[in-house]
């Protein structure tokens, strides 16, 4: 199962960039033998429209366009469900034992997604009540990424 991520905007060369590449390449190493592959990221663009609805609109436009067919979605929203990281990867795993083609990491624009996109979504995932910058929210999905391979792996990385 390929695993994606789609985010709205573009990390910058620097230390967000260099933590979500580090621990999408340590996914990479560890989730071929998972049956998982791909890790990939793409980057869509930022809306430049004048109206916040409008920007969602036009942003969850490129977001559907982008996700596979037959993906399952999960998008992160201060508003979805908290999962301990046992409980992301054995959504992770179920996917890939479903037969799911693909796995979809869904990080919105700065006015959030569009109800189109939340509509999509399989999962609604906060990564806790507070409000973090899109760069870290990205370096931490690509860390509960790489930690689902190696839980799903038995790997000792993973410590309560």
């Amino acid at each position: 199962m390929r695993v994606l991520l789609l985010c709205v905007g573009r990390l910058k060369a620097g230390a967000e960039r260099d933590l979500v590449a580090r621990y999408l390449d340590r996914a990479k190493a560890g989730g071929r033998s998972l049956g998982l592959s791909g890790f990939d990221t793409i980057e869509l663009s930022e809306s430049s429209a004048r109206r916040p609805d409008d920007r969602m609109v036009e942003e969850g436009s490129a977001i559907l366009a982008a996700i596979p067919a037959g993906a399952s979605v999960a998008c992160l929203d201060p508003r979805g469900r908290s999962l301990s990281s046992e409980d992301f990867s054995a959504r992770l795993g179920s996917a890939r034992d479903g037969g799911t083609s693909a796995s979809c990491f869904i990080i919105g624009g700065a006015d959030g997604l569009a109800p189109a996109v939340r509509a999509r979504a399989d999962l609604l995932l906060a990564f806790g009540a507070a409000t973090f910058p899109h760069q870290l929210v990205r370096v931490m999905l690509a860390e509960q990424i790489y930690r689902s391979t190696t839980i799903l792996s038995g790997h000792p990385y993973h410590r309560a």
